[in-house]
């Protein structure tokens, strides 16, 4: 192992377990988060993963010349912890659509999780699929001439495997997503089905009965890759890994729901299992998401790359804690664990050794900004409050979209750039009015969010 690279023919205590889950985004964080949990469960040898990416590229090959084997580089303040995973069993490109349905047709599969981004569910901003995308278009289509057709969606993708089960009569299964999204379980069971019933009734009908949707939470900052990682794995234990993770120490998931098939004792690894994820949701959606898209637009327009950079900082310090403190009284929570858990964010975002990027998180704000910000901002306004902190990640945003700051990276950059366009009062109410009519009707909040964008940019250029 030391010398030829990452290999189970290394060594015989590193057999590929059982492949009873599957799962759909093979990346960091899910390597970071499911696939530690499940290695880390007392009974890890009876569940091994089949991981497939979500899209192109040549991970999933990559991996599977270390035999799905892989570091984990836990990165405190002061030093890294290396760990081996071994729960990844196989490791499949996006393009093995024949291995991900032979997959969905054995009995002896569970679950299949989902850490895909909130983009990936081709979700209306209401619910329900978004069924005239021409991405979803195209994949009825092809199943529609052909259920074995390959499709590129992942909620295609996801009736494909359904249907394959359900002529194979493999029996139940879970949906377990993992992104973070307010009601996960009901965004995903929503598209699958909705998307299932344009396909066969039947179809959408063996669905409701024979698969458990379950709703997560899930915490763990883990950064992009970089250059340095394998080196640092090379040094600290002689292993040659291509492909290591660095994450950070902290980690939560939490879920809610029914695993008709089984599943791994991820309590013993330190998840939780709950009858409502609601409190955990809320409180890691508005309190730590809301603060790095916070961070990210409004700290990328104070030249910061990172979100340690950013937090370092005493503007967007001051910028943070305003926004927690309107967003923490609706979260309904004992204040004192509310202010625990703030503390504890700021000591993870300050930990200088986790390079979390802002561009990364400035990804795909239309997405985000309506579960991490809007329910906040609408509380407040429902109030007659004016929330500045609200108003000033939204109000960065829209300077990004116009080329402060962050670059836009969306499904909908050209459309929203568009918006954004011109004159500050007409593209505020323009993108207001594009997360929600009803914000782009409050005038007085127009007002605010670009009085606040006129003020951001201006202290951008000076």
């Amino acid at each position: 192992m030391k010398t030829g690279g990452l290999s189970r023919a290394n060594d015989r205590t590193l057999r590929a377990y059982p492949v009873r889950l599957v799962h759909l985004g093979l990346g960091s964080f899910f390597r970071a988060h499911q696939a530690w949990y499940t290695g880390r469960a007392l009974d890890a040898s009876q569940w091994g993963y089949a991981a497939f990416a979500g899209r192109g590229g040549s991970l999933a090959g990559d991996l599977a010349a270390q035999d799905g084997l892989y570091t984990l580089v836990t990165r405190a303040s002061d030093e890294d912890r290396f760990e081996l995973v071994t729960s990844l069993s196989r490791t499949h490109p996006a393009d093995d659509h024949a291995a991900w349905l032979q997959h969905f047709r054995s009995p002896a599969l569970s679950a299949v999780t989902l850490t895909i981004t909130e983009a990936g569910y081709f979700s209306r901003p209401l619910g329900g699929l978004a069924a005239d995308r021409p991405e979803i278009r195209a994949d009825l289509e092809a199943l529609r001439r052909d259920r074995t057709a390959r499709v590129r969606t992942a909620p295609a993708r996801l009736v494909a495997g359904f249907a394959a089960r359900h002529q194979a009569d493999a029996g139940p299964i879970a949906l377990v997503p993992c992104d973070n999204m307010a009601g996960n379980g009901v965004i995903a069971e929503r598209v699958v089905t909705d998307l299932a019933e344009l396909l066969d009734p039947r179809l959408a009908e063996w669905i409701t009965a024979s698969v458990g949707v379950v709703t997560t939470v899930v915490d763990r900052i883990t950064p992009r890759p970089a250059p340095g990682d394998a080196d640092a794995v090379r040094s600290g234990t002689g292993w040659l890994d291509r492909y290591p993770v660095v994450t950070e120490p902290f980690s939560e998931w939490v879920f809610a729901g029914e695993f008709p098939a089984g599943r791994p004792s991820w309590e013993s690894a330190g998840a939780t299992i709950t009858t409502d994820v609601t409190p955990y949701e809320q409180r890691k959606l508005w309190l730590l998401n809301g603060a790095h898209s916070l961070l990210a637009y409004a700290g990328s327009m104070r030249g910061h790359r990172t979100v340690a950079e950013a937090v370092g900082d005493g503007v967007c310090r001051g910028w943070l804690e305003e926004w927690w403190a309107q967003a923490a009284p609706h979260l309904g929570q004992d204040p004192a664990e509310v202010q625990a858990y703030r503390s504890a964010l700021l000591e993870r975002f300050a930990n200088p050794r986790i390079h979390h990027q802002l561009g990364q998180i400035a990804a795909d704000g239309s997405q985000k900004l309506p579960i991490r910000i809007l329910p906040v901002l609408r509380a407040e306004r429902t109030a007659g409050r004016m929330p500045e902190g609200a108003i000033r990640v939204l109000a960065a945003w829209i300077c990004c979209l116009r080329g402060l700051g962050a670059a836009t990276v969306d499904v909908r950059a050209a459309q929203l750039s568009a918006q954004a366009a011109g004159a500050l009062p007409m593209a505020a109410r323009r993108i207001l009015g594009e997360l929600d009519a009803a914000l782009g009707d409050d005038a007085d909040l127009v007002a605010a969010v670009a009085q606040t964008c006129a003020q951001l940019a201006s202290a951008a250029a000076s």
